[in-house]
């Protein structure tokens, strides 16, 4: 199994709105482009969008299903990837101070994926999850206008740097 994990700057809510919003699946996610719901509200059980992975001039049309969700902290997912199989993506969030802990675990579950598994898929999957979760992280660590992820701003009286410290 392809077990992954990042620490995020920013809290398990924050991570979670990225996540639960179906139109920002394209811009965490390696591969798809064009995501479109197909049915049910993202992200609850049963819930799917479809959308395109290119691979050169070849297109494959997949789709994603929620089959679990624990509103704030899991997420488990069903890519099915036409003659490929299906996959099993699970994504845990634990609290880690104010930040979030972003576990990522996928395996096959069905045809020619599961068939093939081996030690050099596990290398791509782990490839695939490293740019997958600097994607999130990116997105939910933002400090541009409209925050994702709504990090509030330093309180008055708050300890931490002095302007312009630790610059040389």
């Amino acid at each position: 199994m392809a077990v992954r994990h990042r620490l995020i700057q920013a809290s398990p809510q924050a991570v979670w709105e990225v996540l639960a919003d179906g139109n920002q699946y394209v811009e965490w996610v390696v591969g798809p482009s064009a995501v479109s719901p197909t049915r049910g509200q993202w992200p609850q059980v049963g819930a799917a969008i479809a959308y395109e992975v290119c691979l050169g001039p070849v297109r494959l049309s997949n789709e994603t299903v929620v089959r679990h969700c624990v509103e704030g902290s899991e997420l488990e997912l069903e890519a099915h990837a036409g003659s490929l199989g299906t996959a099993r993506i699970a994504i845990e969030l634990r609290p880690w101070g104010e930040n979030c802990l972003v576990i990522v675990d996928e395996h096959p579950l069905r045809g020619a994926g599961g068939l093939l598994h081996n030690t050099g898929v596990e290398v791509l999957i782990q490839l695939r999850h490293r740019a997958m979760l600097a994607r999130l992280a990116k997105l939910c660590e933002a400090e541009a206008d409209g925050d994702r992820c709504g990090r509030e701003p330093a309180r008055e009286g708050a300890v931490g740097p002095a302007p312009g410290a630790g610059r040389a």
